[in-house]
């Protein structure tokens, strides 16, 4: 959630700190896992926390504020985020890739586009910022689960099917939020569920083939996980976002190396270079060019902009590998993200009143 993400919000003041429910952002899909920390600011109307260089919320986004050239220029880093994060279908549905027999295709990529991507990540993490807490063992547990789930679900279904389904992860937290940490549904939430619950039963009942309804379930499978991953970076909320992104790649790669070097399957140079790519290209970068735009950008309108990853990721697929997407796939998903739109429209209408 894209991972992706994952925003997870906080302002704070006389060191209090009072976090945004849960269920009010919408997830990153496949471009891994975003996760803000508390501040120590106060909001006060027509402002929105946003990221320092060290992803903590320690300032206050306002858009007369900002210069308009820094505006542009951040909302560009963020379309191209998104444009980036939705290149996972493309690169994991490359003719080089696709060759790789189908029952470890999944489980291998995701190994060592995770090894790649926490490779990356490692290198922006400050040594004070690691530390052991018994929150990071589970949290590293979803994390594996929906990685393998994700990329898995991208070699079994149309990558339509598998970001779209991905993206109900907000509907999972908005469920979770409710019944885990007693936070109330409200409306915009509502709006987002229904909208979830819809696009889910619309792609899901309407499949006629047989190998593309495994993969939905396994893309409804690491929407669920993704939604468990944003409720476990909420419990370790007090932890750098960094060193957590870091951590959830490196182990999960790690933990699932094991079993990639028993397999009888030998990379061409071709394959690795795209790999490497998926977890650099499509994992890393994103990363890094949202956390510095959503310093200037507010919250609501991030979000939206980063909507454009469900949209282009299937479009990718379809211009350079000519997969097609049944009607019902994009009907659903058009259901999923109206419902993410609305959610995200009305919060923002919410914060400005």
């Amino acid at each position: 959630m894209r991972g992706a993400g994952n925003r997870c919000l906080a302002a704070d003041a006389d060191r209090h700190v009072d976090w945004p429910k849960l269920d009010q952002f919408p997830a990153a899909g496949s471009g891994g896992i975003i996760a803000a920390q508390p501040g120590r600011q106060m909001l006060r109307p027509n402002q929105q926390p946003v990221l320092s260089h060290s992803h903590k919320v320690s300032s206050v986004s306002d858009d007369s504020a900002t210069p308009p050239n820094e505006l542009f220029r951040c909302r560009v880093m963020l379309v191209a985020a998104a444009a980036l994060w939705s290149l996972s279908g493309l690169f994991v549905k490359s003719p080089p890739l696709d060759v790789i027999p189908l029952e470890v295709r999944g489980p291998l990529l995701a190994c060592y586009r995770a090894l790649f991507a926490g490779a990356m990540f490692s290198l922006l993490v400050r040594r004070r910022s690691i530390r052991w807490r018994p929150g990071l063992i589970p949290m590293v547990g979803v994390f594996t689960v929906m990685n393998v789930l994700f990329v898995s679900s991208l070699t079994r279904t149309t990558s339509a099917a598998a970001i779209f389904l991905q993206y109900t992860a907000t509907a999972w937290v908005a469920l979770l939020s409710f019944v885990i940490l007693k936070e109330r549904l409200q409306r915009p939430t509502m709006i987002a569920l229904a909208g979830a619950i819809s696009g889910i039963l619309w792609i899901v009942l309407n499949e006629e083939h047989a190998n593309h309804a495994a993969g939905n379930f396994l893309a409804l499978g690491s929407g669920f996980s993704l939604a468990c991953t944003l409720v476990m970076l909420r419990v370790l909320r007090d932890e750098d976002s960094t060193w957590l992104t870091a951590l959830n790649h490196l182990s999960s790669g790690l933990i699932l190396l094991p079993w990639a070097l028993t397999l009888d399957v030998s990379l061409s140079p071709l394959q690795w270079l795209l790999i490497a790519g998926l977890g650099i290209v499509q994992m890393g970068t994103p990363y890094v060019l949202f956390a510095r735009a959503v310093r200037s950008v507010p919250v609501t309108e991030a979000v939206l902009l980063t909507l454009l990853e469900p949209i282009l990721n299937p479009i990718w697929v379809l211009l350079f590998w000519g997969e097609q997407p049944p009607a019902h796939v994009w009907s659903g998903g058009l259901l999923i993200l109206g419902g993410l739109v609305a959610m995200a429209v009305l919060r923002r209408r919410a914060l400005w009143s």
